[in-house]
């Protein structure tokens, strides 16, 4: 039986109730959305595990620890242009499908790597190439399921295809990592590599019945053609993730100078506030235009890191960690939006691939630099540096404000 492409989501416009037009989006990306999280799981697995595995078991430093998991970010930001294409030359399923595979064969790759425990030096190289396969299948997951949800649910509601999937992402982030030290504790990590196969398996599952999308175009795109039409968005994107950065980096650094004991409940606190922010309010840039959202959204931000540089209390820290969460939410979904229309209709997956770059670029950037900062000023000042470069974001949103794009 011949699958055929989805019908195009145009009944989704006349819909006179903008609550039935969210409604109806969300039903359309939910079986996607729940295939992302499940993905994403892998992800979160690993976030509390690796390090300790590469300290512990292999007797790797602090730096070579940093090189492993930062290898990450490098690979993912060398990859998006080349997944970008994958979706839009063969389709953002035939991208998604090949993005959950790679997961999958990461995890075993990791898993091979335990063989050599003995030779900590040739173990490390392995997992450092599991950790490259995991990059490519994240670009490809990411840039494929926002062209894929794009396309099923038409250009006009991208923010909100941007907003729920950001929310599987991040939510599946927040409950891998104690998932993971859960199932390291009794399996190990040979238990983590066979959980994420596993993982990867059943989010293959979940999209295998789902109708895929013509793809976009016919001819491989310059990515520096893209490149241009997304950059002024991308600098937004990239000064925003700033304040993600040097939370997920450094908020626990601080509480133990500060001696305010576990720094947990700031990473919750941020992300509680991130997920409320999407549910309540992903309609935004849709609605009233994704740079007017991105400037009250970055101010947000911005205030929530002057809030934990002035922190003389724990509980401050964790209202400046929610206030920056809660900004940083919707300044993606902002700044995307802009992106999405100032790209050719038929670069979408290369356009967003292109713009989710610039948080591969900003992450990977922020944490070797504010770690230079810190040692010469104190770990509290990197979070004034935070809302200084958060602030230069509202600079970007303003001007695109005056320059809009040509819209799709």
């Amino acid at each position: 039986m011949t699958i055929k492409p989805a019908d195009k989501p145009a009944s989704l416009t006349p819909l006179a109730s903008p609550g039935a037009a969210a409604f109806l989006v969300f039903l359309r990306l939910a079986p996607l959305t729940l295939a992302v999280f499940i993905a994403f799981l892998t992800i979160g697995l690993q976030l509390p595990v690796l390090p300790l595995h590469l300290k512990d078991a292999l007797g790797m430093n602090a730096t070579m620890v940093g090189v492993v998991v930062g290898a990450q970010f490098a690979a993912a930001l060398l990859s998006r242009a080349w997944a970008g294409n994958q979706a839009d030359l063969h389709g953002a399923k035939r991208a998604v499908v090949m993005g959950f595979m790679a997961a999958a064969v990461s995890a075993l790759i990791y898993l091979a790597s335990l063989a050599l425990l003995d030779r900590p030096a040739l173990s490390v190289l392995v997992l450092l190439a599991g950790r490259v396969v995991l990059a490519l299948g994240e670009s490809l997951v990411v840039t494929g399921t926002m062209s894929w949800g794009i396309a099923l649910v038409g250009p006009q509601h991208g923010g909100k295809v941007m907003a729920w999937l950001g929310i599987a992402i991040y939510a599946a982030m927040a409950c891998g990592a104690p998932l993971g030290v859960a199932v390291s504790h009794v399996y190990g990590f040979a238990g983590i590599c066979l959980v994420s196969v596993a993982i990867a398996l059943l989010a293959l599952a979940l999209i295998a019945g789902l109708r895929p999308v013509a793809p976009g175009a016919s001819r491989r795109t310059p990515f520096y053609k893209v490149l241009g039409a997304v950059w002024q968005p991308g600098l937004g994107l990239a000064l925003s993730s700033v304040g993600f950065g040097v939370i997920t980096a450094f908020i626990a650094l601080l509480f133990a100078a500060r001696g305010w004991g576990d720094s947990s409940l700031a990473f919750t606190s941020f992300g509680v506030a991130f997920i409320i922010a999407r549910l309540l309010f992903s309609h935004l840039p849709d609605r009233i235009g994704g740079a007017r959202v991105a400037l009250v959204c970055v101010l947000i931000e911005a205030l929530g890191q002057l809030l934990i540089w002035q922190a003389d209390a724990s509980a401050l820290a964790y209202a400046g960690a929610a206030l920056t969460g809660f900004g940083y939410s919707l300044a993606f979904p902002g700044f995307g939006v802009e992106a999405m229309r100032r790209a050719p209709p038929q670069t979408r997956g290369l356009a967003m691939g292109a713009y989710v770059a610039f948080l591969d670029l900003s992450l990977g950037v922020t944490s070797p630099l504010a770690g230079a900062l810190a040692s010469q000023v104190g770990v509290q000042g990197v979070y004034l540096a935070g809302a200084v470069l958060v602030g230069l974001s509202m600079l970007v949103a303003l001007h695109l404000m005056r320059s809009p794009g040509e819209g799709t």
